[in-house]
């Protein structure tokens, strides 16, 4: 079967092709330069080499949210190989291993052949308390199980990853800190999609199945949206070639912090699907006939600046990158934390103020088949009237946008994965509290005051 055909697969197939499209119209914007093979290479498989890379990677998912309105879903694959870059040259350093040369293989692989990567980081967990090797079920979390043939056999689940189904190769990469006895849990490999005993099952989405519905208007972005697998990984056999990291646990925290810094400055996506649900709200503002209204227009300013936020704070952080030992560079981990923590919240906002402008059609506008009754339906159109000229099939196109942005199946991008990708509001916020240096802040203030007892050498100079 052409699982590229399944009407729900499609438009997540589309958003992914969009990645390789701009590439071809815009390749300042989506391509760069490899030192690696001597050529330019989509972006998405590019070591950045600049903090100007690392900001033009956000330049480039900017324009790709406002090209499709959804998750484009290479991005964690992005990330994952610049994170992994740094990690292996350190780990070789540590430990004497090979993994930096074949991770630059790789990439040059990737690169030479224009490959989809994605990332599996995502592990069921269980009990969230127990770390991996005092789980009641040893599979809960993805781990070594054999080694046999000159390689390893892999055990466990992937969960909630986006766009793998869609990708050429995963990285499978630990998704926290391990302890000494946690060693078979900390494996970093690429693996083929196509690899025997992988199974991969497709999540549900809200309003999923309207993609099968003959016209395509009920889904309101009919072209393009994501997708998610659970991956089920049944002694899966990787050579070692393909591995990056193998037992060594204390390396697994530097792993999972790099990829996080990189990807939670990645979100800057959410400001380009924002751009088109603001834009959607705008319209249907004016079709309303209420565009120069006060309140109207504070509301609009409002969501550009909720937006303008996300994109900002990930510019920041990618423009204060520095480089590592391995010669690539990292985004700013504190601003990059602020970023996604931002994002956990402002899209929210944005879809409760689309809804408002939009009114209550967006939930109570009848479906595309009774605006096509021969009786009905013109009756339909009569009542969904608004200002002078504006047709009633445009209006409710627009609803359907905006339902699908914030409640159907775009939704899954734009909200929920705001909220819990790239690892839970709470994980950003202790990164935040770790890195704000408080203590350096109540010396300034303590200063200034002429604080004589109050934390230190209040009047020290700088």
């Amino acid at each position: 079967a052409d699982v590229a055909a399944e009407p729900v697969l499609r438009p997540s197939v589309n958003a992914v092709a969009e990645t390789y499209r701009l590439a071809e119209s815009e390749p300042e914007l989506a391509t760069a330069h490899s030192e690696l093979i001597d050529a330019r290479v989509n972006r998405f498989a590019h070591i950045c080499t600049s903090a100007k890379d690392v900001a033009a990677q956000n330049e480039m998912q900017r324009r790709l949210g406002q090209r499709t309105g959804t998750c484009f879903q290479r991005c964690v694959g992005q990330d994952a190989l610049n994170a992994s870059w740094a990690t292996t040259f350190r780990t070789d350093a540590a430990h004497g291993t090979p993994y930096h040369a074949r991770l630059r293989r790789f990439v040059e692989h990737v690169q030479r052949h224009n490959l989809v990567v994605g990332g599996a980081m995502t592990d069921p967990k269980g009990d969230r308390s127990k770390p991996p090797h005092a789980q009641d079920d040893p599979d809960l979390f993805v781990r070594v199980v054999d080694r046999r043939d000159g390689g390893v056999v892999l055990r466990g689940a992937k969960v909630h990853q986006t766009g793998t189904l869609n990708s050429h190769w995963m990285v499978v990469m630990p998704g926290q800190r391990l302890e000494a006895a946690d060693a078979e849990y900390a494996i970093s490999a690429a693996v083929p999609v196509d690899a025997p005993g992988l199974t991969y099952v497709l999540g549900r989405q809200s309003c999923d199945s309207r993609s099968r519905e003959p016209s395509g208007v009920d889904v309101g972005n009919s072209k393009y949206g994501g997708q998610e697998v659970t991956i089920l990984f049944d002694d899966v056999w990787v050579p070692e070639h393909q591995i990056f990291l193998d037992g060594e646990h204390e390396f697994a925290a530097d792993l999972v912090e790099r990829f996080t810094a990189f990807h939670r400055r990645s979100y800057v996506c959410k400001a380009g699907v924002g751009d088109v649900l603001i834009g959607a709200a705008a319209e249907m503002a004016a079709m309303n006939g209420v565009a120069k209204a006060s309140h109207i227009r504070d509301k609009l300013v409002e969501m550009n600046h909720l937006n303008e936020t996300i994109y900002g704070l990930g510019v920041a952080a990618s423009l204060k990158s520095e480089p590592t030992e391995a010669g690539n560079w990292q985004p700013d981990v504190l601003l990059a934390n602020v970023c996604k923590q931002t994002v956990t919240r402002h899209p929210y906002e944005i879809a409760r103020l689309a809804q408002d402008l939009a009114g209550g059609a967006v939930v109570t506008t009848p479906s595309d088949a009774d605006f096509q009754h021969p009786t009905v339906g013109p009756l339909l159109k009569k009542y969904l009237a608004a200002a002078p000229g504006v047709d009633a099939d445009d209006r409710r196109r627009l609803l359907r946008l905006v339902e699908n942005m914030t409640m159907g199946r775009n939704a899954v991008g734009y909200l929920a994965e705001s909220l819990h990708g790239a690892g839970s509001p709470q994980a950003q916020r202790v990164l935040i509290q770790k890195l704000a240096d408080l203590e350096a802040k109540r010396s300034l203030a303590t200063r200034l005051a002429g604080c004589a007892g109050c934390g230190g050498d209040a009047g020290a100079e700088f």
